[in-house]
């Protein structure tokens, strides 16, 4: 058998199980290779497999056509929106450098699902929802860093630099990963925690948990070369209960009541305005009113035509950010997303080329699902950017009566 150049490989004993730690990068053939070499061995024996996936994410490797299914109304009401589009702007930055070198993304976890069915070993999951982990981290991130890290990720979907293979390689190298980690951590822990962290603590939780509950004594465990030394880490430390580990970091907090006043305390603020306006003059009430329908739905109406909205969708934009503006419970990008929905509906075959479009720029606008994603975005930006431009404006306006 070929030798396959050596991986980040750690042997973890506890008292329940001898765990093997592969540590890969995700868009490597070496990486794949290597956990073909390791589950062909006869001489290791193990008896289960995990990955680095959750349940939503497996299902996206292994039955691409749930992505067909997707309910694009319900991703709108239930506010969604941001995690899909999240998750479409990662896959596709990972295609990209997967397209790159004609590798499959994710083919070392491929690898190790295919062979486990084969062999029959246990397949486990360990890693935690895709959808937990984004909002623990927003709920991390005030409103300005929240933007950043939206920008951060836009501007690595148009980055067009190329890495080259070696470079892919080189992030398997632990001082290259723990330097760059703890720089992270220094300068954005905020972060660092949900995406890292949590996730060390959670797949070690369900690793104990699996072993535990099913009797596994020998297990090949293949995670990013990331969370290998914190993984083990963790793997290592006494965890008596990890349900409750589990349980604890499956919980998203609701938002703190500070928070939650913040936006109908604006709108208070707003409605006062107006109403002082009208105690001035009728006239001076009506003109902050126009003011601000002008101001908050040009913006909104502006954000969902950079979106490549349809007409009417623009209209209704510029229609309803003015009044739901006034309403938190129900946002400009909802309103907006839905008509564009409504006029352009996506037909089957968006749904099977989404993948594929979203990897470059023109393909967000041109498929029909990503850009209703795109149009629910920017209709709230500009609708959040007229709140406030609108807001500075009347009160210059009262300030110079």
């Amino acid at each position: 058998m070929t030798q396959i150049p050596e991986e980040p490989l750690l042997t973890i004993s506890t008292k329940d199980a001898v765990l093997h730690l592969l540590g890969t990068a995700h868009v490597s053939r070496n990486s794949a290779e290597k956990v073909r070499e390791l589950l062909q061995s006869e001489s290791l024996g193990f008896d289960a497999v995990a990955v680095e996936l959750c349940r939503s994410r497996f299902n996206a490797i292994v039955r691409p056509e749930t992505l067909k299914q997707l309910d694009l109304f319900a991703v709108i009401r239930e506010k969604r929106v941001y995690m899909v589009a999240a998750n479409l702007a990662l896959s596709a930055y990972q295609q990209r450098l997967a397209d790159q070198f004609g590798i499959e993304p994710g083919a070392e976890q491929r690898m190790a699902i295919r062979l486990a069915e084969e062999r029959g070993l246990a397949l486990l999951l360990i890693d935690r929802e895709l959808g937990t982990t984004l909002r623990r981290a927003a709920q991390n991130l005030g409103l300005w860093k929240r933007l950043n890290l939206f920008s951060g990720l836009l501007a690595g979907l148009l980055s067009r630099e190329q890495v080259t293979e070696e470079d892919v390689e080189n992030l398997k190298q632990g001082d290259m990963l723990e330097t760059a980690f703890t720089e992270f951590a220094q300068d954005r822990r905020d972060l660092f925690v949900p995406l890292i962290e949590e996730r060390d603590r959670y797949m070690a939780a369900r690793l104990i948990s699996e072993m535990r509950e099913h009797g596994y004594r020998n297990l090949l465990v293949v995670v990013g070369a990331g969370h290998l030394k914190g993984l083990a880490s963790k793997l290592e430390q006494s965890t008596p209960h990890p349900e409750q580990v589990l349980a604890e970091l499956d919980h998203v907090p609701p938002p703190a009541r500070g928070w939650r006043i913040v936006p109908w305390a604006i709108v208070a603020v707003i409605l006062g305005m107006f109403a002082y306006g009208f105690t001035q003059s009728p006239e001076l009430g009506w003109d902050l009113v126009l003011h601000w329908v002008l101001i908050n739905g040009s913006l909104s109406a502006l954000g969902t035509a950079i979106a490549g909205a349809h007409p009417l969708t623009v209209l209704g934009a510029f229609c309803a950010a003015p009044l739901t503006s006034l309403n938190p419970t129900i946002g400009a990008g909802m309103v907006a997303g839905a008509i564009e929905l409504t006029l352009r509906r996506p037909s089957v075959g968006d749904f099977s080329t989404l993948r594929d479009d979203v990897i470059n720029v023109r393909g967000w606008w041109r498929n029909r699902v990503s850009r209703v994603l795109l149009v629910f975005i920017f209709s709230t930006l500009g609708s959040a950017a007229g709140t406030y431009v609108a807001g500075f404006s009347i009160v210059g306006r009262l300030l110079g009566e």
